[in-house]
């Protein structure tokens, strides 16, 4: 875990935990269920709201990738509407056990935080506070954190694709999403171990277009609190083992920390100690 969670004042541990730092927890859901999240969420000590796909004759023809991001826009402009930041989680999303102990993956004090990803894929470290706080990339809206300023450019961000982009196409608009927010100059952050799992099945969508059908958590803050939805068809013991193996090899082949941001960083250590130490 970062430096900042083992510091030994218990009562700033106590307050930067997810728990006391988000205001609230929005499941983003078409038609799966989402009993398990809502009662884990709930005897956590989160407040918890569902937000489900709009069934509408005109969505009919649209792109997967397509209908969520007007679900996540939903989740977006309700988080508009709160005072601290908001958790959004999509219906797939596993949590690890520990989930509302964890710390925030930023300062709460900290008035330029564009989004902290909670789960991350394809994931890229920048760099790393004196706290331990890192700045990076991800793609994937599995689960993350956002506040009432970012979530406006995210809006207008969506905005913007609906009035270019014709709905049937496929878009990676996830991608952007760090881009966009630096563009403004907040701050991205990603966390030292993934706070859970995604656990949905193969995305035929992704496939078609490239991608992998699958993206799983490369490593885990700790053990889930119940099973992801993929062990219908897969072992969870060896696909966490190909997670991890996948992991160590981003990290390996110089794809989680690049080297060129590692030649260009004041810290070069803090960097590396960071990604060796997130996957012992």
């Amino acid at each position: 875990m970062p430096s900042n969670f083992f510091n030994k004042n218990t009562t700033n541990i106590t307050a930067n935990q997810l728990v006391n730092q988000i205001s609230r927890v929005l499941i983003i859901a078409y038609k799966e269920s989402t009993e398990k999240l809502e009662q884990f969420f709930t005897k956590a000590g989160f407040e918890c709201e569902v937000i489900r796909q709009e069934d509408k004759p005109e969505y009919k023809e649209l792109s997967r990738s397509y209908l969520c991001l007007i679900n996540h826009k939903r989740a977006w402009e309700k988080a508009t509407l709160e005072n601290q930041p908001t958790l959004i989680v999509e219906a797939d999303f596993v949590p690890v056990k520990e989930f509302s102990q964890l710390p925030l993956p930023f300062s709460p004090s900290q008035n330029n935080v564009g989004i902290a990803w909670l789960y991350t894929c394809a994931a890229q470290v920048y760099s790393v506070s004196d706290l331990g706080y890192a700045e990076g990339f991800s793609t994937s809206m599995v689960a993350y954190i956002i506040n009432s300023k970012s979530v406006q450019y995210l809006i207008e961000f969506a905005e913007e694709i609906q009035g270019k982009q014709a709905g049937d196409i496929y878009s990676t608009w996830d991608s952007n999403i760090d881009s966009l927010l630096r563009g403004k100059k907040l701050k991205n952050y990603i966390p030292f171990r993934n706070y859970g799992e995604h656990g949905g099945l193969p995305n035929p969508e992704h496939f078609k277009h490239g991608l992998s059908k699958t993206h799983r958590a490369d490593v885990l803050y700790g053990k889930l609190a119940f099973y992801p939805l993929y062990t219908t068809v897969e072992n969870l013991f060896f696909a966490r083992l190909k997670a991890r193996i996948k992991g160590i090899g981003r990290l390996a082949t110089g794809r989680f920390l690049r080297m060129a941001v590692l030649q260009g960083s004041s810290t070069p250590y803090k960097l590396i100690g960071f990604a060796i130490k997130r996957q012992l």
